[in-house]
């Protein structure tokens, strides 16, 4: 049976780069299970790449076909915006082992939606003030920085990646990114010491 690696970590602490790094990996043969949100598309993203980009209508119907395995709000500077699992025929873990990107909340959901063995939490951490800076310098590449909504979320990891939050993840190592390459090699041996 297959089972789902749920990459976490607070904001700019190099989960995209070490998700798409894994992905890359043939001899991982990880596939991705892609989110949705409501938010808007960034710069630079790409309709099912990082997300479904989709909207509340959407979702609703989502909802009502009872497609949706988990979901989150977060009430940003720009309005509500919302991320979400759906059932949607990516995941098949008869036949294969996946990687998403998540929280401790949305890692919960998966792992009870699926049963509690075939989902595994893989923490990434960062220095604090490192990743306060890499959030400044990507969204000072944006066309119109939100500076509020960096600091907005940067501030809210404190609450989603609480201790209490963490423990109730069974979570019991993390993976320091310092550097990348070495926390890719950690976590790869992990993923393989954990099918």
């Amino acid at each position: 049976m297959g089972k789902i690696f749920c990459i976490m970590g607070k904001s700019s602490t190099g989960k995209d780069t070490i998700y798409k790094a894994l992905l890359k990996d043939s001899s991982l043969n990880l596939k991705r299970i892609v989110p949705y949100t409501t938010r808007p598309i960034r710069e630079g993203e790409k309709q099912g790449e990082e997300y479904f980009f989709t909207d509340e209508e959407s979702m609703r119907k989502l909802r009502q076909e009872g497609v949706i395995i988990e979901e989150r709000s977060y009430d940003t500077f720009y309005g509500v915006w919302k991320y979400f699992t759906v059932d949607d025929s990516q995941i098949d873990l008869a036949k294969q082992d996946y990687l998403m990107i998540g929280t401790p909340e949305s890692f919960l959901s998966v792992r009870d939606y699926f049963s509690g063995d075939r989902t595994v939490p893989i923490l990434i951490n960062l220095d604090d003030g490192i990743r306060l800076q890499r959030a400044l310098d990507r969204e000072k590449l944006q066309s119109e920085p939100k500076y509020e909504e960096m600091c907005r979320r940067f501030l809210a990891d404190a609450k989603d990646f609480s201790k209490e939050q963490l423990e109730n993840c069974g979570i019991t190592v993390s993976f320091p990114n310092e550097d990348l390459n070495e926390c890719i090699h950690n976590i790869t041996a992990y993923i393989q010491q954990n099918r």
